[in-house]
């Protein structure tokens, strides 16, 4: 029996080979630490750490102010694993080696990659993966101390600054930046999880669009417009305010291209109480604000809150009257519509059943899209009624259809020149086929 193989059946071990055996064990558990630190701090997100200092717990102050600069602590983390690794494969071939001679390189190999992986990788990092919090928490002072160890930190950024100067790059920081499609995904995997509920997802989404929205999506079209003569009786336009059921009226000098001013109901009936009913309402009217229809709704919001009046007249490009907004619709494109008792409108949207619905012409094509599932195309029109509009190429008459990307759609009801209601029907199998004479437009079918 030689030499070495007398030491490992004899268990007669020399001291440096137990110093040696010991400082294998040391960086092992140390890589397994810094593994689970890498993996918890990189998954931990930061409002989900402020979230823990809102909730007191230990350790969470340390972890937040880590997670605000993931670069920070990840180079020194990786390079110490690194290290470690290194350190521990070498040291165990020399044992190997001593113990076992030729035979202690293929035993060295083995103990490398079954013991390291297994128990500085797989072992610590699937438990950061399940118990993301604890193992944030507990490893954040650790962390936290390590990168603000001197000789760490500088080590680690000389090397940082050489891998930078050989890339011919100065890198870029890991920030923190998160994308609109981004947070809309976070509210849906949130529903998925049941963390939150529909209702509370159907608002994140309104409240993520409502700054691309714009005031012509929100309005009420001029056709649907109630206005009143500057010239009337207060007495008789109270009559139709209260008929209508308005608070406030846009006065009109010829027409509604040329708005003068807005009719409150208050005034209105002060005047009456005043013995002034007969009096001409250009006499009681308060300024109107004119908003074009390209402009925000968020900015259109701060401006009815700061400048405090809750009607706008929407115009367009050439300096006509587009329609009007109230601060009433642009909070219904955040909370969904509201209806009051004195609100007999139709519901925007009655599902008819399976892939069928009856929608309002006035519902766009992104409230559409959402409803149904589908991509229907954007353009020059803003709702599901301009989209029909634009496809059958003239004023249609009820029952008239067209299929667009697999869905067909209904002029449901017809107004004068205008589509009141649209039917739609997003199952493929009821999708007539294009019959004879059909005429493909735009990558829709029309008859």
């Amino acid at each position: 029996m030689s030499d070495r193989g007398w030491l490992v059946a004899t268990g007669s071990v020399a001291p440096v080979d137990l110093v040696l055996l010991g400082l294998v064990i040391m960086l092992l558990v140390a890589s397994s630490l810094l593994a689970l630190a890498e993996t918890s701090l990189v998954r931990m997100s930061r409002p989900k750490a402020l979230g823990l200092v809102d909730e007191g717990r230990r350790g969470a102050r340390v972890l937040a102010k880590l997670v605000e600069d993931p670069q920070h602590f990840l180079n020194p983390i990786l390079l110490l694993v690194l290290v470690c690794q290194l350190v521990v494969a070498t040291l165990v071939g020399i044992l190997a080696v001593r113990w076992f001679g030729a035979w202690g390189v293929a035993a060295a190999t083995v103990f490398e990659i079954v013991v390291i992986f297994v128990l500085a990788e797989a072992v610590p990092k699937n438990w950061a993966v399940h118990h993301p919090e604890q193992a944030a928490l507990f490893s954040a002072p650790l962390v936290s101390g390590l990168v603000n160890f001197f000789p760490i930190r500088m080590l680690s950024g000389g090397l940082i600054g050489l891998a930078n100067l050989l890339i011919g790059g100065r890198g870029r920081d890991a920030g923190a930046d998160v994308s609109e499609s981004e947070l809309l995904a976070m509210a849906d995997v949130a529903l998925e999880d049941e963390v939150i509920e529909h209702e509370e997802r159907a608002l994140i989404h309104s409240i993520i669009e409502f700054g691309d929205t714009v005031v012509r999506e929100v309005m009420v079209p001029r056709v649907d417009m109630v206005t009143t003569g500057a010239d009337e009786t207060v007495e008789s336009v109270l009559e139709r305010a209260l008929e209508e059921g308005f608070s406030r009226v846009p006065a009109v000098e010829q027409n509604v291209d040329d708005v003068v001013g807005i009719a409150y109901t208050k005034d209105m009936i002060r005047a009456v109480r005043r013995e002034l009913g007969s009096e001409t309402v250009r006499d009681h009217l308060r300024t109107a604000y004119f908003v074009p229809e390209t402009k925000r709704v968020s900015a259109l919001m701060q401006e009815m809150q700061s400048q405090h009046f809750h009607l706008a007249v929407v115009i367009n490009e050439y300096g006509g009257t587009a329609g009007l907004v109230t601060l009433e619709d642009l909070i219904e494109e955040l909370v969904g519509e509201i209806v009051d008792e004195f609100d007999v409108e139709e519901a925007p949207v009655e599902h008819l059943g399976g892939g069928e619905y009856r929608v309002s012409a006035r519902l766009t094509i992104d409230e559409v899209n959402d409803l149904i599932e589908a991509t229907l195309p954007t353009g020059a029109w803003d709702t599901i009624g301009g989209l029909v509009f634009d496809l059958i190429g003239h004023v249609p008459t009820a029952g008239e259809s067209v299929v667009v990307d697999g869905v067909h759609l209904v002029a449901d009801r017809v107004s004068g020149r205008r589509i009141e209601r649209v039917k739609i029907d997003a199952t493929p199998s009821n999708v007539p086929p294009l019959p004879s004479g059909g005429v493909e437009h735009g990558g829709s079918e029309r008859w």
